[in-house]
């Protein structure tokens, strides 16, 4: 394996000026008023990312995750540390970063390119191909001012999957855009993946990075505090979710609930298709708490099976030791190992107060030899 990033010590701090002067006449009149604070977007943050490696970068809004990823890219300078690069990177940043709105998306195709590296005989051989991509040809000679955000979105990717980049960055832009071609991003991205590309992603969406990431990197207020395993972080990740929907409570009624095991009656997991199953969440808790449960099912390969209503499913704790039941009258699974993650969300489902990530795993037996991940039950004859 090859490092094609290399982030060693990198910190940023930026000046926040207060009080700042609002014209050269104050500026004359007052000249040592205001105030400047330093503030710490990064600190010391040191990690890898090889050949054929996809990487997640996720946290909270300001964790530092957007600043990281234009230091990476040369938009931004670190205060301190070294961040080498090996290969040609190809980044989309932000919403329409680079593009000017003036021009039309046939010019922008251009100038981003250029800006990406790529001489105009090179862009001339990717064009019919950009354009297709983006599904926007009738659009390719309209001023990009009068863009929607999702065709924004559409020519960016297009322009940066298509001048074939070692390296791909992707800054939430995903989340922008209608759901097929979100789908169609995410094809892309895997055919990256399998000609050996290397990719750092950040998304909130935590399914996206658990279905395509090998593993996921946690910032939380400029500090790295997790870099392992995609479970593994997004563990952490909710955990501290958890602490800042506790501390941002003020009526005083959160507290310690905690999931502490999943059993079942006779303590096996294992259960033929289409068989149903039942077990039981045990949560401790310190103080009575009204919120909802919620369960997912995950392949072991990331891809969310299901994931119950986070408004449907009202749970009252008490004090104490609390059981919550779970039937599932069938499981259409076919064979395999499939994750249980279990949690407590607040009545409004936008909050996670306690989380148990593979709480259990189910292990399914199938006799029949269809392939795939459902049971469908189809009856296939001749007419």
């Amino acid at each position: 394996m090859t490092t094609v990033i290399d982030v060693e010590g990198i910190s940023k701090k930026f000046k926040i000026h207060h009080g700042r002067h609002q014209s050269l006449k104050e500026r004359m009149l007052h000249p040592k008023s205001g105030s400047t604070e330093i503030f710490s977007a990064l600190s010391e943050i040191s990690f890898k990312i090889d050949t054929n490696e996809t990487v997640g970068l996720v946290g909270h809004n300001g964790s530092g995750k957007s600043t990281l990823l234009k230091c990476i890219c040369g938009v931004l300078q670190p205060t301190s540390g070294q961040i080498r690069i090996r290969g040609s990177l190809a980044a989309l940043l932000e919403l329409g970063a680079g593009f000017q709105t003036e021009l039309s998306g046939r010019d922008n195709v251009y100038l981003y390119g250029a800006m990406l590296g790529f001489s105009k005989k090179m862009i001339d051989g990717i064009f019919d191909d950009v354009v297709a991509f983006s599904e926007i040809e009738q659009f390719i000679d309209t001023q990009v001012k009068f863009y929607s955000s999702g065709m924004y979105v559409r020519l960016a990717f297009a322009v940066a999957v298509n001048v074939d980049p070692d390296i791909l960055v992707v800054d939430e832009v995903l989340a922008v855009g209608d759901e097929r071609f979100q789908a169609k991003c995410i094809d892309r991205i895997k055919t990256f993946q399998d000609e050996g590309r290397s990719i750092l992603l950040v998304t909130h969406n935590a399914d996206q990075v658990r279905s395509i990431c090998d593993r996921a990197i946690v910032l939380e207020n400029g500090i790295m505090i997790a870099d392992g395993p995609t479970h593994d972080s997004l563990r952490i990740f909710r955990e501290h979710l958890m602490d800042s929907a506790t501390e941002s409570d003020k009526s005083g009624m959160m507290s310690s609930i905690n999931i502490d095991s999943v059993t079942t009656p006779n303590g096996s997991f294992d259960v033929r298709s289409g068989a149903g199953m039942h077990f039981d969440v045990n949560i401790s808790s310190q103080t009575a708490y009204s919120g909802n449960f919620i369960m997912e099912i995950f392949t072991r390969g990331g891809l969310l099976i299901s994931r119950s209503d986070a408004k449907g499913s009202p749970v009252n704790l008490v004090p104490g030791l609390n059981r919550v039941g779970i039937d599932l009258p069938q499981i259409p699974l076919l064979d395999g190992v499939y994750d249980v993650n279990v949690g407590i969300v607040d009545p409004h489902g936008s909050n996670v107060i306690a989380w148990r990530e593979q709480a259990a795993s189910i292990q399914v037996t199938y006799n029949g030899r269809e392939g795939g991940v459902v049971e469908m039950g189809a009856s296939i004859r001749q007419q």
